[in-house]
């Protein structure tokens, strides 16, 4: 069965009823408590939420949360870490240990190439064709968990040609695999258009896609939207292919669950609104729910 409807926190609903938020990724930062997360959830209409840990924050802890609300959180396999980027002996392990846990039924993002984000963050280069990526896909595909790649694309200079066509070989030598890019993949719209008409496997997920989320850290991230619609030749993309792009807030840092998260939630109900409810219900919770099998508890 399908997730039930959730109704949504008066001043939301009213730009869209009965239109509920699965969210597809966010995180558990170090100094936030997984108390705060459903309460915030429910002020922003947010049904479900897809986590995984970060920072100091162990994967036991998103196992735990997962297992007291099943039906509100479901657990993400964390591959963040050195010990991915460096492919260091540890990380199989550290992998190995959380798909032990029952709670686990999601892979998180596996960061592929991640730009320098000041003193925040290290650029991040890993080869998709790397031993520890290639585990993760095999693990992807073994589980039936859509493959989220992390890649900055317009962040990627001269190496963008290279890189763009080793992920599409990767597309192809899955067809039937779903093969997911955070943030909009960093990619304009001719672009996202054109990995839609090649690939019947790629979506994309829209975190830091508005301008509420990150644009004073002048990082090229993509932005789909004019005031609180969204862009007309985004608007138009999203019309002809609703099924190939996932809400996702990705909530990094505290700041981000406690100063961003109901305006985004906001921002985007007020574009969908826009759209015909069948595309609005598919982009708000609908994809989400199809690809990573979310049923009730």
């Amino acid at each position: 069965m399908v997730l039930a409807a959730f109704a949504p926190r008066a001043g939301l609903a009213d730009a869209a009823p009965g239109l509920y938020f699965v969210d597809a990724h966010s995180q558990l930062p170090r100094g936030f408590s997984t108390g705060e997360i459903i309460p915030l959830m429910d002020k922003a209409g947010v049904r479900r939420t897809i986590l995984s840990a970060r920072n100091n924050r162990l994967p036991q802890d998103v196992a735990d949360y997962a297992a007291e609300h099943p039906d509100r959180i479901t657990a993400a396999v964390r591959t963040k870490g050195r010990a991915f980027n460096e492919n260091k002996p540890k990380f199989q392990n550290f992998i190995r240990r959380q798909l032990k846990l029952p709670a686990f039924k999601a892979l998180g993002e596996v960061i592929l190439f991640h730009a320098q984000k000041g003193d925040k963050a290290p650029e991040i280069n890993v080869s998709l064709d790397s031993p520890q990526a290639r585990m993760l896909l095999d693990m992807a595909l073994e589980r039936k968990w859509p493959f989220i790649a992390h890649y900055e694309f317009r962040a990627l200079g001269s190496l963008k040609s290279e890189i763009m066509a080793s992920f599409e070989t990767v597309l192809r030598a899955n067809p039937d695999h779903p093969f997911i890019l955070i943030h909009m993949g960093q990619l304009d719209v001719d672009e996202v258009k054109r990995l839609i008409l090649a690939h019947r496997n790629v979506y994309f997920l829209t975190s830091h896609s508005n301008p509420i989320r990150d644009f004073s850290t002048q990082q090229p991230w993509t932005n789909l939207f004019e005031g609180d619609s969204l862009l007309p030749r985004w608007a138009k993309v999203f019309l002809e292919h609703p099924n190939r792009f996932v809400l996702a807030f990705d909530n990094v840092w505290p700041e981000n669950w406690e100063q961003h998260y109901f305006g985004q939630a906001v921002l985007w109900r007020k574009a969908l609104a826009k759209l015909p409810p069948e595309a609005a219900h598919a982009i708000a919770h609908g994809n989400a729910e199809r690809l990573w099998n979310l049923t009730l508890e």
